[in-house]
């Protein structure tokens, strides 16, 4: 009997070794999967991959309205697709290709936000923003195509830079299309004061700059650019050194550095 207890004993002692190694097996593996998920979300922010959109995507972009090509107030550069932000006297000047739907871009934008508003405010960097839908393209969907529009409007009443950082602050998962409803894009037009009037709800309503933002959408399809965020400083990508990746701290070193040049 006390053979068989001892046994018994040696036995259960043995199950509970073999369910804490299984268990233990079970939490390197979880682990495992998180580290690789977290590298993963951090070179998508530091560059692009973890939600770069190819421009070759099978599924086609919503069509939303046509009508005249109408760029919104203050637009620059060739046929007037960039929408400018921050003084045009300031040195260093990012350019920023980016579609409202992409989670690359707004881990860009809700990342680097603090930084780039900052030195925008001090006189040191503008920006270019190009407004694309390539989410759409690949997706289906209207809601990059709506936002765009919505944000070009917002660019009219000369809050664009306010109502760009509320959609990213506010940006849905990617494949869930919030922005395609007009009403959710009013709803957060309301975050920004005076913002939502009759004439910004008439012009989100409408569509009115629908054939612009699909102007920069096919200028961006042709050209050497097939990802979004895609960021250059002075012209040339900032994420161009992968060995010493893109911080806030380096963001500033390099304006800094425009601003001797």
């Amino acid at each position: 009997m006390s053979q068989k207890n001892s046994d018994g004993k040696r036995s259960a002692r043995e199950r509970l070794q073999e369910q804490r190694r299984i268990e233990e097996s079970r939490a390197k593996r979880k682990r495992t999967l998180i580290a690789a998920v977290v590298v993963v979300a951090v070179l998508g922010a530091g560059a692009g991959i973890a939600a770069l959109v190819a421009n070759s995507g099978k599924k086609k972009q919503g069509t939303g309205a046509s009508g005249p090509l109408v760029a919104p107030q203050s637009a620059m550069g060739k046929d007037n697709l960039a929408i400018p932000v921050g003084e045009s006297g300031a040195k260093a000047t990012l350019t920023v290709y980016e579609d409202f739907r992409c989670p690359a871009c707004g881990q860009f934008e809700n990342g680097y936000r603090e930084t780039v508003n900052d030195l925008e405010k001090k006189g040191q960097l503008k920006a270019e923003y190009h407004i694309v839908t390539l989410i759409d393209k690949n997706l289906g969907g209207t809601g990059s195509l709506n936002a765009a529009n919505a944000a070009a409007c917002a660019q009219d009443a000369g809050m664009f830079k306010a109502y760009h950082d509320t959609l990213y602050m506010n940006q849905p998962q990617e494949t869930d299309d919030q922005f395609a409803k007009k009403s959710r894009l009013l709803e957060l037009a309301d975050k920004v004061k005076g913002l939502n009037t009759g004439e910004f709800k008439s012009c989100v309503d409408s569509g009115t700059h629908n054939s612009w933002v699909k102007k920069s959408q096919q200028t961006f399809s042709a050209s050497a650019y097939k990802a979004t965020p895609t960021v250059l400083l002075n012209g040339k990508s900032i994420y161009a050194d992968p060995s010493n990746p893109l911080t806030p701290a380096k963001l500033r070193e390099m304006v800094a550095g425009a601003q001797k040049g």
